[in-house]
């Protein structure tokens, strides 16, 4: 990524941010973006480092699950300015939880599947697999 004077084109950003050219439109058409993003003299889109960084946290957010329209009020109200980080901290702590859940679900389904993994591991190397969940003829 090279930082110029003029500041980021879209494909610097998208090299940068893993996001297509498209996804980058769309969340400036979305409002995703925390200020207008400026245009040059010939019409190209100039982001600024601290349009990437924030690009890179709301990657991260939707990675982990959050719906474009939560992402859509957390810009609302980081763009809004100072006076709500309540606001933005119940949006966060909200998020965290999902998060925290699908973790303990993961983890839950993970314990499962390694039992099951330390069944059928001790099974082949006994040699006695062929009885593990064997379909029946249904003569």
């Amino acid at each position: 990524m090279t930082i110029r004077a003029k500041g980021l084109s879209i494909g610097e950003v998208s090299k940068a941010t893993g996001l297509g050219v498209h996804a980058l439109r769309f969340f400036e058409r979305e409002e995703l973006f925390l200020r207008p993003i400026p245009r040059s003299a010939g019409g190209q889109r100039v982001y600024a480092s601290a349009d990437v960084e924030w690009l890179l946290l709301c990657n991260r957010l939707r990675d982990s699950g959050m719906p474009i329209a939560v992402l859509k009020r957390f810009a609302r109200l980081v763009r809004s300015g100072p006076g709500n980080e309540r606001e933005r901290l119940l949006l966060l702590e909200e998020h965290e939880k999902v998060i925290l859940d699908k973790i303990a679900d993961l983890n839950a389904s993970l314990e499962i599947i390694h039992n099951k993994v330390v069944t059928y591991r001790k099974h082949v190397e006994d040699g006695t697999a062929a009885r593990l969940w064997s379909p029946t003829s249904s003569r």
